[in-house]
């Protein structure tokens, strides 16, 4: 390295705390019409990316557009409005959508041209500066805060935890039913990361998850699977017909909307607590675990399974488990799923197993064993081999 050349900082740990908002009447108006104007400026944008290379034959980068914006302040005064940093993250979003197009082309997967945006799908704006255009008032009385927009001011905010960090962004977000939150992004140094980690456990896991049980452990404990969507599909179904009926553009087919949202919302947010509370009890008890390398998105391409396999949420479950593992300093380890269910773990065996089959009866050993356990057995002994911890461990044979 030249001496020039400067090292690349390295990255800090972040972490997002989620706030619910309860602006006025007025700040509502105000926050939504910065979303129609944020939503035409995106187009805007889009389509002069796009004229751009149809008539030229070049590209335009973030820069370019950016140095753009004060000159369409004046065109259009109502831009003056919203905040700068506001605007130039509109921009910075486009930027975004062709990088990632490129990348798949390159990847040589399904790319996907960015398209426009309708006003009724924009729903976030990003204030990229603490101190500049947001700050975050506390308050003396319990979970009472208020978060400072520019050109905005104080917004009511519930601070149902305290923030521990350098506060660095902040996104507002509009839900389908109309609620408000923020989304508040902070760094935060070795030493408050080393703080958020758990006492040491020695304790060890592996996890098959499945659709009659959400989950089985190979200490033998079964994770019900809740199936939130199951229990309000009808609810949710008899709630879209009513929609369906209702006159497009009238009062009643907005309020028939938002029931809609509502009834997603609750399943969204029940399946949500329930990954959370399992995820906690599972970091606070191992300290290491192992679970399958599911590639999700082509599993559900299963007609008969899809509905169920989105209900159980694996994905979600998975990831929050990953975020939730590192910040406690637990290690996660993840192992490729295939013929976990069709091996013994005990003699390694391996027969074919359909899915109807659900007790594993293994003809060279004798072991008997729920076809689940047996894969989660087989998934923490594929992990402690790939991290070199150990052989495979052979586990005593129940029913011999």
């Amino acid at each position: 390295m030249s001496k020039r050349e400067k090292p690349p900082k390295e990255k800090k740990p972040t972490r997002t705390y989620q706030f619910r908002l309860y602006p006025t009447h007025k700040q509502e108006r105000t926050l939504e019409a910065w979303l129609v104007l944020c939503c035409e400026v995106y187009n805007a944008a889009l389509d002069e990316r796009k004229s751009a290379y149809r008539i030229a034959g070049g590209s335009l980068s973030y820069e370019d557009q950016c140095a753009e914006l004060p000159g369409c302040k004046e065109v259009r005064p109502d831009l003056a409005l919203v905040p700068s940093q506001v605007l130039q993250d509109v921009v910075k979003r486009v930027d975004l959508a062709f990088a990632a197009f490129f990348q798949r082309v390159e990847e040589g997967k399904k790319p996907g041209f960015p398209r426009f945006k309708s006003r009724f799908r924009y729903h976030s704006l990003t204030f990229k500066q603490c101190g500049n255009s947001f700050k975050i008032h506390t308050q003396g009385r319990k979970n009472r805060g208020m978060l400072e927009l520019a050109k905005l001011g104080q917004v009511k905010m519930v601070l149902h935890r305290p923030i521990t960090g350098t506060p660095k962004t902040a996104i507002v977000k509009r839900t389908p039913t109309g609620k408000w939150f923020v989304n508040i992004t902070v760094e935060r140094s070795p030493k408050q990361t080393q703080e958020s980690h758990m006492s040491p456990s020695e304790k060890e896991v592996g996890i098959d998850v499945g659709l009659k049980t959400f989950a089985y452990l190979s200490t033998a404990e079964e994770i019900a699977n809740p199936r939130f969507f199951r229990e309000d599909e009808a609810r949710l179904a008899r709630a879209q017909r009513k929609l369906s009926k209702a006159a497009k553009g009238s009062k009643e087919r907005e309020k028939k909307r938002k029931i809609v949202a509502r009834t997603h919302e609750r399943i969204a947010n029940r399946r949500k607590n329930f990954i959370e509370q399992e995820v906690c009890k599972l970091v606070a008890r191992f300290g290491f675990i192992a679970v399958e390398a599911l590639v999700v998105r082509n599993m559900v391409k299963n007609p008969r399974l899809a509905k169920s396999i989105a209900d159980a949420s694996w994905s979600q479950f998975f990831m929050r488990l990953l975020a939730t593992a590192e910040e406690a300093g637990r290690q996660v380890v993840k192992v490729n799923p295939a013929y976990t269910s069709q091996t013994c773990s005990a003699c390694g065996r391996r027969q074919p197993m359909p899915l109807s089959v659900r007790v594993y009866e293994c003809p060279q050993c004798g072991l008997v064993i729920h076809r689940d356990h047996n894969g989660s057995l087989n998934i923490l002994a594929n992990a402690r081999q790939a991290c070199g911890r150990a052989g495979r461990v052979i586990p005593e044979a129940p029913g011999l």
